[in-house]
């Protein structure tokens, strides 16, 4: 997509906002790619969606909230192509339920890379026409558009880590040998031992200011901006590291129920669990499924692919707590988004780098997901947005945890210190592990 804009000089130019939408447009062609074209229809669990159900799914976005509504004479390829690919916008009409997108061998998926080539030529049709320019609110769609893509880009990704470690052969989706060098690197180099010891970084309590401030885009549940009391406490310098879990589990951590949430233990119980997410093996031996394929646990990485319930449990097991949602925002403001997130092509969380400054927390972005304690709600004064688009967030503020920061297949430019995803306590598919708290 070359979309450009006239200026009032008469020159053209392209948009920074059009040049933003078709570079993410194109990203999520590039990370299916590797694929094949029976990988992007297969659904793993219900969690999970196919490639190309996101791949389609992000077009009908577009298509749904932008160009149907804004774009004069704008024709949809398929009208039936709002069942099979709206999520879970009830005043958007009926869908597909999602435990079943797996069964959508049709439209193929050529005919879904049709669709979003027809998409992406009324994205640019706006962008020629003047329409975005003129109109703020249809940029401000657009902004929330590539945004919604830049979550299915994290999720493309790790929806097809869950397919791949359900399969006999554990297929890598990029091998060391890939287009990204920093993986080739990060494997060639390997990793110490055991990640640096835990330096503990002291806050002091008070009143701070909580929410976006407005000026860049959010979504709504970050904001109203508001007012927070915290107490003095202490968050730990880096992310729990796989060989500080290697530890909680020897020591009996999934056996001994004291460390555990009533509900927790009952996913104990009835799912089996005895190890982080797609970990395999025995002690001694574990190894887990990567996106590189199956490899040896890294002991200085931060353990990812653990529940809220897992998160909790090891936390008190280390006679610790998670961090509040507020806490660790504190502890963000002001730093720089950069971390091991997408770009970095390292596709796995990685040892934390050395810190020299003494009050400053590594890893806050990039790596994995951090649970917080706090249970995902409204901020004060919260209101859900008219229409479909206010069912974005709002309407799942309940029995849900906060988590912060960003992922290793998090996409640069999408996270920041007010973000907060959420996910319910026992979802560990995503790239999710904890950083410790404790009172001061």
């Amino acid at each position: 997509m070359t979309t450009t804009t006239e200026i009032e000089s008469g020159a053209t130019e392209v948009s920074p906002l059009a040049r933003r939408v078709a570079e993410t447009r194109k990203l999520s062609l590039a990370l299916a790619e590797p694929l094949s074209a029976e990988d992007q229809v297969v659904q793993p669990m219900d969690d999970a969606s196919p490639t190309k159900w996101h791949l389609a799914h992000t077009t009908w976005f577009f298509e749904t909230f932008v160009l149907a509504p804004h774009l004069p004479g704008y024709r949809t390829p398929d009208a039936r192509f709002a069942y099979c690919f709206n999520s879970y916008y009830e005043a958007a009409g009926p869908r597909q339920p999602r435990p079943q997108r797996g069964l959508m061998t049709r439209p193929a998926h050529d005919e879904v890379l049709a669709y979003r080539a027809h998409v992406d030529a009324g994205l640019e049709a706006m962008f020629a026409r003047g329409i975005v320019g003129r109109e703020p609110r249809v940029a401000a769609l657009i902004e929330l558009g590539i945004n919604h893509e830049q979550q299915h880009q994290e999720l493309i990704l790790t929806d097809i880590l869950a397919l791949f470690a359900a399969q006999p052969l554990r297929p890598a989706y990029r091998t060391a040998a890939g287009a990204w060098p920093v993986l080739r690197q990060a494997q060639d180099k390997g990793s110490a031992a055991r990640a640096d010891a835990v330096r503990w970084i002291e806050f002091a309590g008070g009143i701070r200011r909580i929410g976006h401030e407005g000026g860049s885009f959010y979504f709504d549940n970050e904001r109203p901006r508001h007012e927070a009391l915290l107490q003095d406490h202490r968050l730990a310098s880096r992310l729990v590291s796989n060989a500080e879990w290697l530890e909680f589990m020897a020591d009996g951590g999934y056996d001994t129920p004291a460390h555990w949430l009533s509900d927790g233990w009952s996913m104990v119980k009835t799912k089996g669990w005895v190890a982080p997410g797609y970990w395999e093996g025995e002690p001694g031996a574990w190894r887990q499924m990567t996106l590189a394929g199956l490899a040896p646990i890294d002991p200085a990485a931060p353990v990812s692919h653990v529940s809220y319930f897992e998160a909790d449990a090891f936390a008190r097991w280390a006679g610790k707590r998670l961090p509040t949602e507020f806490e660790w925002e504190a502890a963000a403001a002001g730093q720089p988004v950069r971390g091991n997130l997408l770009a970095s092509g390292a596709l796995r969380p990685m040892p934390a780098p050395a810190i020299t400054a003494a009050d400053t927390c590594a890893q806050m972005f990039g790596d994995v997901w951090e649970w917080t304690q706090s249970a995902y709600s409204p901020y004060p004064g919260f209101r859900a947005g008219p229409g479909a688009l206010g069912e974005y967030n709002g309407k799942f503020m309940s029995g849900q945890y906060v988590l912060r920061g960003a992922s290793c297949v998090t996409p640069e430019g999408h996270s920041r210190a007010t973000y907060r995803n959420f996910f319910y306590p026992h979802q560990r598919w995503q790239f999710t592990g904890l950083r410790l708290a404790e009172d001061a």
